[in-house]
Order: C-alpha cells, then sequence, then structure tokens
C-alpha cells in the first residue's frame, strides 16, 4: 500500500464505503477522524471505536483538527458538494485529496481482488463471496457495501490471506480504479443515467471494466450480461432452458429452507439450502459458486458455508413477526430491484397480502425510470409511497412522487414519514415491506417495535 500518512480525514465518514475504508485504517493504527452531515448508528459505532467524528461543516477551523499538510490524506465521496467549506479550506491549503474508490484502488492493488459489479446484487453478493471464503482454508480480506450479519461489520481483515472481496462501484465510474483478479458482473440494467446519459455507455464503463480481470483469474457474467465475452469466462442464470455454465433449477420453499438444484459444467447438484430466501439470492448463490470453484474451492465446502450465511442488514431482511404480520426491510432502489423482491415474495408467501411502503431515491432515477417503479410497484396489494429522497440532487419540476402514483393501478397513497406508522397499525395480516436506498431506514425500529 503506497499511503504513507499518519493521518487520514474523511469528508463523508458515514457513508458505508468511506466507514470501512475508516475502520481499516483506524485498525492500522492511523490517526482517523472526519465529517458526516447527520450522526447515525454507524457513526456512533465508529466513535466507540476511537474514530473522532463531528457534524458541523467546520470551515477552516477543520484545520486545527487535522494534521499537517505533509502527514495527512483526505478522503472523500463524489456526494460531497463542492461548495462545502471544509473542502474548499483543504482544497486552497493544498492538502492531498483522493477520491474513496481511488483509496480502495491503492490498498486492493496489494491483493488478488475478488470483485463484484453490476447495478444490483453487488452487497450481498460480495456478503456471501466473503461469508464462503472465510469458511475455508483460503479465507479473505474484505471491503463491503453493507453491514454483514455474519460479521457485525462492514470490514473483514485476514492478515494471512492473499484474497480481497470488494464491490466494484460503477457510479461515477469508481470501479475504473480497481485491479481486479477475478470478477463476476451481475447485472448492467441501466442507472445513473445522471452521469451515463445512456445505458449505451454505462454497458461500455462495464466492458472497460471486464477487461481490467487478470489474465490468470475469471470473469463470472450473468446471463443477461453481454460485455467481454471473448474473455474466458463463465455464465449463470435461474431456470431451465437457458444455456449457462451455472444453472440453477427447481427453486423452491421444503420444510422452511429456500433451496435450488445446481447443475455446474462437470456436476449436478441437488438440494442446495440457500441462506438468504429470494430469486436474486439464488443467483448471487451460483455467482459465488462459479467464483470459488474457479479458485478450487470444493462445492460440499461452499455448500456447508450457505447453510450459515445470515445476509447483510437491509437486503431482504426479516426484521420481526408475529402471528398474522411478516416484516421485511429490503434496500431495493431500482424497477428490477424491486420486481425481483416482490416475485420473491410471491414465490414464498403465495397468496398472502403485500403492503409496501417506498421511498424513490434521487430525482434523475425517479424521472429516468417512472413507468418502470410504477410497474413493479403495482406488484404489491397496497403500496405507501414517501417523498423522494434527493441524496446529492436539486429537485426535477414534475417528479415527485405524486407523480409516480398517478400511474400506478394499485392502491397507493404518498405520505410523510410521520403518518406511516399509523397506516401500517390499521394491518391485521400480511406482509409489510420497507423499500428504499434513502433514510427510510429510520422506520424500521419503530415498526418492529410496534410488531412485537
Amino acid at each position: 500500500m503506497n499511503l504513507k500518512y499518519s493521518n487520514i480525514y474523511f469528508i463523508g465518514i458515514g457513508g458505508i464505503g468511506m466507514s470501512a475504508l475508516a475502520r481499516y485504517f483506524n485498525q492500522k493504527g492511523i490517526a482517523v477522524a472526519g465529517y458526516d452531515k447527520t450522526e447515525t448508528r454507524l457513526t456512533q459505532q465508529l466513535v466507540q471505536e476511537g474514530i473522532s467524528i463531528h457534524y458541523e461543516d467546520l470551515g477552516a477551523k477543520v484545520g486545527d483538527l487535522v494534521g499537517d499538510v505533509t502527514s495527512t490524506l483526505v478522503v472523500i465521496t463524489p456526494a460531497v458538494p463542492q461548495s462545502m467549506k471544509e473542502l474548499i479550506f483543504l482544497q486552497n491549503s493544498a492538502y492531498v485529496i483522493k477520491k474513496r474508490a481511488e483509496v480502495l484502488g491503492i490498498i486492493t492493488a496489494g491483493y488478488k481482488t475478488l470483485a463484484i459489479a453490476g447495478t444490483h446484487g453487488k452487497t450481498t453478493t460480495s456478503t456471501m463471496l466473503a461469508h464462503v471464503l472465510s469458511s475455508t482454508e483460503a479465507k479473505c480480506n474484505a471491503f463491503l457495501g453493507g453491514i454483514s450479519a455474519n460479521f457485525n461489520s462492514n470490514l473483514l481483515i485476514e492478515e494471512s490471506s492473499p484474497w480481497m472481496v470488494v464491490e466494484a462501484d460503477e457510479y461515477d465510474r469508481s470501479f475504473l480504479q480497481l485491479k481486479p483478479y477475478s470478477s463476476i458482473i451481475t447485472s448492467t440494467d441501466a442507472d445513473h443515467l445522471d452521469i451515463y446519459k445512456s445505458k449505451e455507455t454505462l454497458v461500455q464503463a462495464f466492458e472497460e471494466y471486464g477487461q481490467l480481470t487478470s489474465p490468470d483469474g475469471k470473469l463470472i457474467l450473468h446471463d443477461s450480461v453481454d460485455v467481454c465475452k471473448e474473455l474466458p469466462h463463465f455464465t449463470y442464470g435461474i431456470g431451465e432452458n437457458i444455456d449457462v455454465d451455472y444453472k440453477g433449477q427447481n427453486l423452491r420453499v421444503e420444510n422452511g429452507h429456500f433451496m435450488m438444484d445446481v447443475r455446474t459444467p462437470t456436476q449436478f447438484h441437488e438440494n442446495i439450502i440457500l441462506g438468504l430466501p429470494g430469486i436474486h439470492n439464488a443467483e448471487n448463490a451460483l455467482s459465488v459458486i462459479a467464483l470459488c470453484e474457479s479458485m478450487g474451492v470444493d462445492l460440499e465446502e461452499i455448500r456447508t458455508a450457505f447453510g450459515s450465511f445470515r445476509g447483510v442488514k437491509r437486503r431482504f431482511e426479516l426484521v420481526a413477526r408475529n402471528e398474522n404480520i411478516i416484516y421485511i426491510d429490503d434496500y431495493a432502489h431500482h424497477p428490477t430491484a424491486i420486481n425481483v423482491l416482490l416475485d420473491s415474495i410471491r414465490l414464498i408467501y403465495e397468496d398472502t397480502p403485500i403492503y409496501v411502503v417506498f421511498q424513490p431515491h434521487l430525482f434523475s432515477r425517479t424521472k429516468d425510470f417512472m413507468q418502470e417503479f410504477a410497474r413493479s410497484l403495482d406488484k404489491a396489494n397496497e403500496v405507501i409511497l414517501m417523498p423522494i429522497y434527493p441524496a446529492r440532487e436539486e429537485p426535477i419540476e414534475g417528479v415527485t412522487s405524486e407523480a409516480l402514483s398517478k400511474l400506478m393501478q394499485t392502491k397507493v397513497s404518498v405520505q410523510q414519514p410521520e403518518t406511516v406508522l399509523q397506516s401500517l397499525k390499521k394491518i391485521n395480516s400480511g406482509i409489510i415491506l420497507t423499500v428504499g436506498a434513502g433514510n427510510i431506514d429510520r422506520l424500521v425500529e419503530p415498526i418492529k417495535t410496534m410488531l412485537l
């Protein structure tokens, strides 16, 4: 690692990717501090781990917190506005400033990096892969995009292992900073069109990313992904009539277990129990099987590890249940992901009514996929739409949750967060889903408390 600094200062330290880097440097004995806009459970945990965090833009006063110019590295996320006073001060003071993706690329360059790319499924797949490898002799290090329920962290350090599992984030073309040994590409659905402008440009970026894969490694491609087909690769997918190297078949629930049969290039394996339910998680598991087999891991070891996989916070997370209601929280924020989520719920719970609370994430994404969001949400029996979570964006005229609701066929209402709980209290039985990538997670504990 070519980062010779005794102080690291993070702007946006509470982000899931930023916090993993902060934990990494903190565990290496480097002085870590940072700013974030709001205090969260994650920032509280970082403070407990010995990291100094503040929640006010200090402007020039930040100079009192950071080290001198020669000993301090400043790490930022693309979401940080250029008008932030601290950032302006640090830029004018000639501090070295690097984006999160660049720092991750520098750290991981010293490992055999196993990177998971795709517009959906990165976090669950990378966490599943890290869990499987950590259960074998290979072991691994990992920077994860969510909190693993098994590790209770988004960082895994295993000094003896040469393997590093990371998410390859397509936003802002960040994944082009990586040097992957092997890669999984789960999907190339149109997304981040505020950056890429067209799906074709997005797919081209994935093509460039795939080309970075080491000749000694392997590229694992979902059946829907059409990039880098001239490189050595394996394909995977779910279905009876598809032509793939790793095929999942006969998805079912038996005795409370979600399971499938798997056909690999050389063998057929029955009754593989998955630690997580859902069609998308079965696909994620197939990609992990393919990558691990390419590394020489035996499928029976993989099968055993799947059985103890507990998933990721906010990914098909079963939060609470009582006699009449099951409550699941999920990060889905793209129509394709919502489709798969609701199809999975229907597969597992069949005719049980589904009530969805959805918070659209980004004005640009909502504008680009307004019709698609309406169609995917219509699979629920009833939907509550919260106002759009803006994140880094300014409002776009005519792009609102009210506009989305007018395109939907199912029963739908638009509500502020403070009224959602009262509406959910009226539900007597069924599945409650909270869905979205914004701050909808603040509803999780109140809903859980209400149900238990």
